[in-house]
């Protein structure tokens, strides 16, 4: 596929090269390319270009900013480069604001998630939950003792959650739908569970995993 990533941070760099791995064509999309000369270097087979570019040039994007800046990141892509696309949200409702106890604060509630607030937004995108319950430092065919970790994901549209679900496959994942957007009021929070080992005791490598009984 064409994947447009949205970012210039660690976690769009981790997904853009996870793509590139494997051999998907990849452009990250930023408003300051000189914070991907580097990466670029590293990738040549990767390209770099505005928000817009990179929303229009793929057939999938993924949406990887800080989760304060994602509708402004979102709007600079244009409506019009993302109807009709599946768009991966790895991003989280952190708050500008220190941990409590190892706690994050998010700026949304329990009622009602960021990527509710985006999907309103943005109503022609096919917005998937995913990627924002794990560090970058294990999204890309992470290796665990206890085998393959599970990504929890959501999103109102079924054809778009088969194309993540096998995104996810291809990055070493295992699925676990969750059905409608509304589930990313529970799912995002797994971001606060996920951190609190790592502010506590500086455990950062670590994911979830779903047990089933049959």
């Amino acid at each position: 596929m064409k994947v447009g990533v949205l970012g210039s941070g660690d976690v769009a760099k981790t997904l853009a090269g996870g793509f590139l791995k494997h051999k998907h064509d990849v452009m990250l999309g930023t408003r300051e390319p000189a914070k991907l000369k580097e990466w670029a270097g590293k990738n040549p087979k990767g390209r770099v270009g505005s928000f817009a570019e990179t929303a229009q040039f793929g057939e999938l994007v993924v949406l990887a900013v800080k989760g304060t800046a994602a509708a402004e990141a979102l709007r600079a892509a244009g409506s019009a480069h993302l109807s009709g696309k599946p768009v991966i949200d790895a991003t989280n409702p952190i708050a500008d604001a220190p941990p409590v106890n190892g706690v994050l604060k998010f700026f949304t509630s329990l009622d009602d998630s960021s990527m509710e607030r985006l999907q309103r937004e943005f109503a022609g995108a096919k917005f998937v939950k995913a990627f924002n319950s794990v560090g970058n430092a294990c999204m890309v065919n992470p290796e665990f003792k206890g085998g393959r970790p599970t990504m929890f994901i959501c999103g109102n549209d079924e054809t778009a959650k088969k194309t993540v679900t096998g995104v996810l496959e291809q990055f070493g994942w295992e699925t676990a739908d969750m059905g409608k957007a509304e589930a990313a009021r529970a799912i995002e929070p797994l971001c606060m569970l996920w951190c609190i080992p790592g502010f506590l005791r500086n455990d950062w490598v670590h994911a979830f995993k779903l047990l089933r009984a049959s």
